[in-house]
């Protein structure tokens, strides 16, 4: 009993209660500016009344006042209001609620019925608040200063001596049916504000549509670390073993691969940079707010080439820009991606193949369309096995570089091919510069 007692006091005066009955106070006093404008509408219905000084022309001011509260509440800046103050007083969770302002007429209109409610509903309580603790205390008092009882109340029990006995419990009667009052309302917002408040289908197709674009920044962070970080890794640790073999035996050789040690690592950070500016707008560590360029076709092809073959694998390069050419006439995201995906095939090849690598870049028109396109060819023996790490024929690079071309509406193809192994990757270069 003593539980139930407890509990139900809790709920009537407990810290989720009294922050909702603020939360009406709340919404009474932002009825105030409606209520007084419908007051000097009414009152001038009335003849010139004082809309104030008339229960009945307050009531009809009350009633006025809250369909101008409705059409205010149309007004797309009042769902993210109200679902601040939904959230914080009144302990409904957040993700019942929507996010952000009422975009289609739809969720105005549930908006608009809210605000109503809320300012409607906290009007009423407010006034209870304010007239209700003050009678009450004179009732529960009034048995014991003689001079109330002198005072005319307007109840006809008094001067009878019954209100010595029942003026006190009436008192408390009426604080409690407040709390009661406060609390049952206060509830039944919490139970509407979902209702009202919460997501439309077009907020959460909105929503649906954030998430996937915070997705597919995600993903395409993932695959620049991924081709940065990951072939200079591996260029790196081959062209380290190639020192280590021909330390004694041919120190040029030693050196050179040194020097593409210290090149790839000192590119990879350049890189690095410019793969952490697609997250941020500029560096304000930099001056000039920019960040390192990503690697292109046209400017980086042959310092690639360079690095790889310090790693001790001959690579031949066959280049045929045709009718575009130069590589620097290339639509500049084509060269930039058509780079990432030569990275990736010289990766792969060398910590999977053996022996050299042909690469073959040219333009040409296409056969089904004859619109012209960058085809990217490269072959190269496969390692026997148990030499080098086995190919898995399908890791993240290849997956990453199918992504690259497919974005450009083009597409990749990787595998044997005879006794070799073959990445092959066609660009379209129709459309062009971002």
């Amino acid at each position: 009993m003593r539980e139930l007692m407890r509990d139900g006091v809790g709920r009537l005066l407990g810290a989720r209660a009294r922050l909702r009955w603020v939360h009406q106070i709340l919404g009474g006093a932002l009825l105030m500016p409606y209520f007084l404008l419908a007051s000097v509408g009414v009152g001038s219905a009335a003849g010139g009344a004082n809309a104030l000084s008339s229960l009945p022309l307050s009531l009809a001011a009350y009633a006025a006042a809250l369909p101008l509260a409705a059409v205010t509440g149309v007004y797309g800046l009042v769902r993210p209001l109200s679902v601040t103050a939904v959230r914080v007083m009144c302990g409904v969770p957040g993700e019942r609620l929507a996010e952000g302002p009422a975009r289609s007429w739809a969720a105005r209109g549930r908006a608009s019925a809210w605000w109503t409610l809320h300012l409607g509903v906290g009007a009423l309580v407010s006034g209870m608040t304010l007239a209700v603790p003050p009678m009450a205390v004179v009732l529960i008092v009034l048995p014991f200063v003689g001079g109330l009882r002198e005072v005319r109340l307007g109840f006809g029990w008094f001067n009878t001596g019954v209100e010595t006995y029942t003026a006190p419990l009436l008192g408390i009667g009426l604080l409690a049916a407040l709390a009661l009052c406060a609390a049952g309302a206060g509830a039944l917002l919490a139970r509407l504000a979902p209702v009202l408040l919460g997501p439309t289908a077009a907020d959460r197709l909105a929503a649906a549509e954030e998430r996937a674009a915070d997705l597919a920044v995600r993903n395409r962070l993932a695959r620049e670390l991924h081709d940065a970080v990951g072939h200079a890794l591996s260029a790196v640790t081959l062209q380290a073993a190639a020192a280590r073999r021909m330390l004694e035996r041919d120190p040029d050789f030693v050196r050179e691969a040194l020097t593409a040690i210290e090149d790839t690592t000192r590119r990879t950070v350049g890189e690095l940079d410019a793969v952490l500016g697609l997250l941020r707008e500029g560096d304000p560590a930099r001056p000039d707010g920019a960040t390192a360029p990503a690697p292109t076709l046209a400017v980086d092809l042959d310092g690639l080439l360079a690095r790889s073959r310090a790693a001790g694998t001959a690579i031949t390069a066959d280049q045929d820009p045709g009718p575009v050419g130069d590589w620097s006439r290339l639509p500049e995201i084509t060269s930039r991606e058509a780079y990432r995906i030569v990275q990736e095939g010289l990766s792969n090849a060398l910590r999977h193949g053996a022996g050299p690598v042909d690469l073959r870049i040219r333009v040409r028109a296409g056969h089904d369309t004859g619109q012209r396109e960058l085809e990217i060819t490269m072959t190269n023996p496969p390692a026997p096995p148990g030499e080098r790490e086995p190919r898995t024929g399908g890791g993240r690079g290849l997956r990453g570089a199918a992504e690259r071309a497919a974005l450009l509406g083009g597409g990749v193809e990787a595998g044997p091919y005879g006794d070799r192994w073959r990445l092959r990757a066609v660009l379209p270069l129709a459309g062009g510069d971002r």
